[in-house]
């Protein structure tokens, strides 16, 4: 009895051995699939990028040949601007050495050193308004006494011809347009760019009458511009008095103006004077 007894533990010992090696196994499939499944998952996602790569890459290379072609021509017109400041930057350097030596002179060197100052401003956005116009879409001509392709495109020889410091053809040039329309987008810019002209003739007289007309034509864009110009005419004839206060409408009527500090800076100056 006692051998039956023994017997029969040992084989409800190795049923139940078996029973956990099934479960065991069992669980260990289940995991597999769940592993398996989850494999799956992760090859279709990664299935998915890889085509939205493929459909993403030709746009970003062309994306990438676009923004190239773009920098060419921008830095075309950047290595030209640059050159320009570079000679202009070495004859202010002649001057301020020329300033430390000959004390006689040093209020027209100062002079001079404004003016060139300007015009390395002028001449920059010149060439920037002139290269931001040829970037533009041509305009649908209009029934004017100048169309406005052609306005356009002698407002643009114009400011060429100022460049070239054929002051004489410019002059003659805005005067022309702003006659013959002078409610023209452009016709402010032409009055701007008349006097401007007359600025750099050194007629500061004459420049102050027309940097004063900008203020009449409405929405200008070269209000805060003129006001500047007003100043620093006034200074270059020698008129510190109207140069400080056009400084300040310049403080008073243009916060925002990029011309501010610089504003500031000259009436503190020119008050020490």
């Amino acid at each position: 009895m006692e051998r039956i007894n023994k017997s029969a533990l040992l084989c409800l010992l190795v049923a139940a051995a078996l029973n956990s090696a099934v479960f065991a196994q069992t669980d260990t499939q289940r995991e597999m699939r769940r592993l398996n499944a989850k494999i799956e998952r992760e090859k279709v996602r990664i299935d998915s990028l890889e085509t939205q790569i493929r459909i993403l890459l030709p746009e970003l290379r062309n994306a990438l040949k676009a923004t190239v072609m773009a920098k060419k021509q921008t830095d075309s017109i950047a290595i030209i601007l640059v050159n320009r400041i570079n000679t202009i930057q070495n004859k202010i350097r002649i001057l301020e050495d020329k300033a430390e030596y000959t004390d006689s002179t040093n209020f027209e060197v100062l002079s001079q050193l404004v003016m060139i100052e300007n015009k390395i401003v002028t001449l920059t956005n010149s060439f920037t308004e002139m290269y931001n116009l040829k970037a533009e879409s041509t305009p649908t001509p209009q029934q004017i006494k100048i169309s406005a392709i052609e306005y356009k495109k002698l407002y643009l020889e114009n400011l060429g011809h100022y460049q070239n410091a054929d002051f004489e053809k410019a002059i003659n040039g805005f005067s022309n347009l702003i006659m013959s329309d002078p409610t023209h987008e452009l016709a402010d810019n032409c009055q701007y760019w008349l006097a401007e002209c007359y600025y750099s003739s050194k007629n500061f007289k004459r420049a102050i009458a027309e940097f004063e007309k900008v203020f009449s034509f409405q929405g200008t864009d070269k209000d805060d511009d003129a006001q500047l110009k007003l100043a620093l005419a006034y200074q270059s004839m020698g008129d510190l008095e109207n140069a400080v206060a056009e400084y300040s409408r310049l403080m008073d009527y243009f916060p925002g103006s990029e011309y501010y500090q610089r504003a500031k800076e000259a009436i503190k100056k020119l008050n020490v004077e």
